[in-house]
């Protein structure tokens, strides 16, 4: 990669040298780990083998994992040890390999998965924001199982006061159509996702009217999933009146009921107690150290 047009952003910068938007220039992991609090086809009885990769092409101002996104924490590993870990991963007792987060990285990825997608037992999961452009999506056309895309916001001057992400709603739309070219049925066993595509969205505190409008976007594609996520909890430091607080029962109700009500069928939704801290994996890079070194 001389320089890297990986996402939207195209932020041209030779990442063996410098930095752009997303903060990261070398590959960069984070944490690897079960994760128990995706959604039930996602997570099962025995977790998911969760890899967080560092730094974000967004910049959410309430990121819960902002240490990892915004600030970039991880470790520089090459791709012999991403190797590794996704078939360290894939042997271990989890569902599915996790990978959060890994935008900035989709072209490595690709590369290693095309070599070892044969010796995978366990379903891939792409696990991302959507800001993602179709290009670098359609080289992991064949490589990945299952596409976790959020569509985080309707109206793009949310997406830019919130997020720094203009043109939001319309690349991440693109995006996920592209996704469900390429995993277009929703393949279960024993209750778990193997195959397909499932949209999330995160509804926040006062923002009802853009929610509806993405369910209404998400209603007029045939057999599509959906995950209703009532986890928003405020940061400790928040610039927005409007965030600094959890949604109400009543504004997430509304959303649900929405969602029948536009003709969506499939789908998941959370309990309000989800919104604690307590469901935010731990960070601490001494983890993903020591994870690394046993590794070798």
């Amino acid at each position: 990669m001389k320089v890297c047009t990986l996402c939207p952003r195209n932020c041209a910068v030779d990442r063996n040298k410098s930095v752009g938007f997303c903060k990261v220039g070398q590959l960069k992991i984070s944490r690897v780990g079960i994760h128990h609090f995706e959604e039930p086809c996602i997570s099962g009885d025995k977790g998911s083998g969760t890899i967080f990769f560092a730094g974000c092409n967004m910049r959410c101002c309430f990121c819960q994992n902002n240490c990892i996104a915004n600030e970039a924490n991880g470790v520089e590993i090459s791709l012999e040890t991403l190797e590794k870990i996704f078939l360290d991963v894939d042997q271990s007792c989890v569902h599915n390999l996790n990978l959060v987060s890994p935008s900035q990285y989709s072209d490595q990825i690709a590369t290693v998965l095309a070599k070892i997608k044969h010796k995978l037992t366990k379903p891939v999961v792409y696990n991302t924001n959507s800001y993602e452009s179709i290009q670098s999506l359609q080289k992991l056309d064949g490589l990945v199982d299952v596409y976790l895309p959020d569509l985080k916001y309707f109206d793009d001057h949310l997406a830019i006061k919130f997020s720094q992400t203009p043109n939001y709603f319309q690349v991440a739309t693109k995006a996920i159509e592209e996704m469900r070219r390429q995993q277009p049925q929703q393949v279960f066993e024993a209750g778990l996702l193997k195959k397909g595509v499932l949209v999330r969205h995160l509804v926040l505190p006062d923002c009802v009217e853009d929610s509806k409008k993405v369910l209404d976007y998400l209603s007029k594609t045939p057999d599509i999933w959906v995950s209703l996520m009532a986890q928003y909890f405020p940061p400790a430091t928040m610039p927005f009146e409007q965030l600094n607080k959890r949604v109400s029962k009543r504004q997430y109700d509304q959303v649900c009921d929405y969602f029948f009500a536009v003709g969506l069928k499939n789908g998941f939704s959370q309990s309000p107690t989800s919104a604690i801290k307590d469901f935010v994996p731990d960070f601490d890079q001494n983890l993903i150290k020591e994870y690394l070194t046993k590794l070798q």
